[in-house]
């Protein structure tokens, strides 16, 4: 069964059932049952025509749920106007989705939460995850963003603002390798800037591809992770670099700058250090410092403090960091490494383990039990 092909083919099915008239949240339901039967019957016999199969069957799932509530009766007319099998319009929906979901019923953190739920495909755990929140509390909001867009009507497209922010979620989700969508991320974000001309838009997708440039160097060929100092920089896309640099320079030159943009030149200046060592972080803590005043994110400020660390020197990023809460994702990791660039091992080690033990992936475990292996053996020699 190709799960990446039933997730590409999720937004266009989704959006044949809006435009034929089903709610959102009544079209999504049908959607995803037709997924599950899609499970079910295509190892034994794959249809020929996979989009027009799946909606047929969420189409006639969405008819069976409406007969079944007798508060929808009135939609029994729709029987008679049941498209017949064969192939289905092959247009990409997938944009335009996302900005029905960025519905101005909705605050943008809902409209955010609902498209990544429903159009991107990732989990309640990794939105809630993403946006810093127990996963009951992104349950509750995402079910009551449905129940909202399923009483509107959707000809009022949502703002540009919170489709951006969906989009970095989404490549964000997809970069971590828990779900493979940083591709489509790009690919959806280069739509969007051929729609709009707006230098945000410019800089999230040079951000994307400044990103996604070092990804194949990420991870060893057994998937541990490569920290970015480790990394082969020969294995970097050069053509991306280049490309990310010259749509980030465009955009700073409007002079309008906005968090992507910010980022992005971070990212940029990472990716133009031909060695760790020659890396610019006296600039990158002045990125961070307007990113900071751009955003006031708690991960922003965590972020600064390694790069304090690295420009001012281990205690330097071990102040900063005191002023943050500790219970941050990734805040003992951090702790750890500044620690053992000051030479306290015996602190950098414990803090390892515990960060391996906070690890949001297996990857990342594995990676930090490595990290307090090495210096407790460091140590009893």
């Amino acid at each position: 069964m190709d799960e990446a092909l039933l997730r590409g083919l999720t937004p266009s099915v989704l959006a044949v059932l809006v435009r034929r008239g089903a709610d959102f949240a009544a079209a999504e339901d049908a959607v995803q049952e037709a997924l599950l039967e899609a499970v079910r019957v295509w190892p034994a016999d794959p249809p020929r025509d996979a989009k027009g199969w799946l909606v047929t069957v969420a189409w006639r799932r969405f008819l069976d749920a409406a007969r079944a509530d007798s508060a929808r009766r009135r939609r029994e007319d729709r029987v008679e106007v049941e498209p017949p099998p064969g192939p289905a319009p092959s247009a990409d929906d997938t944009l335009q989705l996302y900005f029905l979901c960025a519905h101005p019923s909705l605050t943008p953190s809902s409209a955010a939460a609902l498209t990544l739920r429903a159009v991107g495909g990732l989990t309640t755990r990794q939105i809630a995850r993403a946006y810093l929140v127990p996963e009951a509390t992104m349950a509750q909001r995402i079910s009551r963003a449905k129940r909202t867009v399923s009483k509107a009507r959707f000809d009022q497209p949502g703002d540009v603002a919170t489709v951006l922010r969906v989009l970095y979620l989404v490549f964000n989700e997809g970069y971590s390798g828990d779900v493979d969508l940083a591709a489509e991320a790009i690919r959806l974000t280069r739509q969007l800037a051929a729609r709009v001309d707006h230098p945000e838009v410019a800089g999230l997708l040079a951000l994307m591809l400044l990103h996604q440039a070092r990804r194949a160097a990420r991870t060893a060929p057994d998937g541990s992770l490569v920290p970015l100092a480790e990394q082969d920089r020969s294995r970097w896309d050069t053509g991306a670099i280049t490309e990310g640099v010259g749509i980030l320079q465009a955009a700073l030159a409007r002079d309008r700058l906005g968090e992507f943009q910010a980022q992005a030149a971070i990212a940029a200046l990472h990716a133009d250090a031909p060695t760790a060592e020659e890396t610019d972080w006296v600039q990158i803590v002045e990125w961070y410092d307007e990113l900071a005043a751009l955003t006031d994110s708690p991960v922003v400020r965590l972020n600064r403090a390694v790069a304090v660390g690295e420009a001012d020197g281990p205690r330097a990023g071990l102040a900063a960091l005191a002023a943050l809460d500790e219970s941050l994702p990734r805040h003992t990791a951090v702790a750890a490494h500044l620690h053992e660039r000051d030479g306290d091992l015996a602190t950098a080690a414990r803090l390892y383990a515990e960060a391996a033990r906070k690890a949001p992936s297996v990857a990342e475990r594995d990676h930090l039990t490595l990290q307090a292996a090495r210096l407790n053996t460091h140590r009893g020699r």
